[in-house]
Parts: structure tokens; C-alpha cells; sequence
């Protein structure tokens, strides 16, 4: 039977330029500049955060799943998303 998960994690600041997880007796910042999906969620659904395992973050309201591993390493992990909101095309007078 598998053991219960230990690893508590709560988001203990939200800035302009990213927020900050703790994760067990860990600090971790998130940016919004190396995680760019997060920039536009609100205060609750980034703290609606699960830890799922020693190395697996979920954010369920934003359907993300992140590697503990990416947030300390950014740089192992190079690819990231390019997605961003599109306005409507404007349309012709």
C-alpha cells in the first residue's frame, strides 16, 4: 500500500515578476517569465496548488502540471510555451 504524500506546498508570495512556492522546508520562485502561463491566472487559482509526488506540481483550476525538477532547473528544460492570448482581428469599418 503506497505511503501517504508528506510534501506540503503553499504559494507564500505573489509579485509582478513571478510567485514563490514552499515545498516542504523548500523556497521555490515560479517566474512569469520562464513560466508564462501562470502571468495571467488569478490569486486563487494559483493557489489552488497539489502536490501529486516528490518531483510533480499540479494546479488543477489551470490545468498545469509542472516538474519540481523545471522550477529549480529552468535551464534543463529550455522549451517553453509560447502562447499567449489573441485579441479578435479588428474588423473593417
Amino acid at each position: 500500500m503506497p505511503g501517504k504524500n508528506t510534501l506540503a506546498v503553499e504559494v507564500t508570495h505573489i509579485g509582478k515578476h513571478g510567485f514563490w512556492l514552499l515545498l516542504g522546508e523548500e523556497e521555490l520562485l515560479i517566474s512569469f517569465s520562464q513560466f508564462p502561463w501562470f502571468r495571467q491566472a488569478t490569486i486563487d487559482q494559483l493557489l489552488d496548488v497539489q502536490c501529486l509526488g516528490p518531483d510533480h506540481l499540479y494546479w488543477p483550476q489551470l490545468d498545469i502540471d509542472l516538474s519540481v525538477e523545471s522550477i529549480r532547473h529552468p535551464e534543463w528544460f529550455p522549451l517553453v510555451s509560447k502562447y499567449t492570448l489573441r485579441q479578435s482581428p479588428a474588423t473593417p469599418p
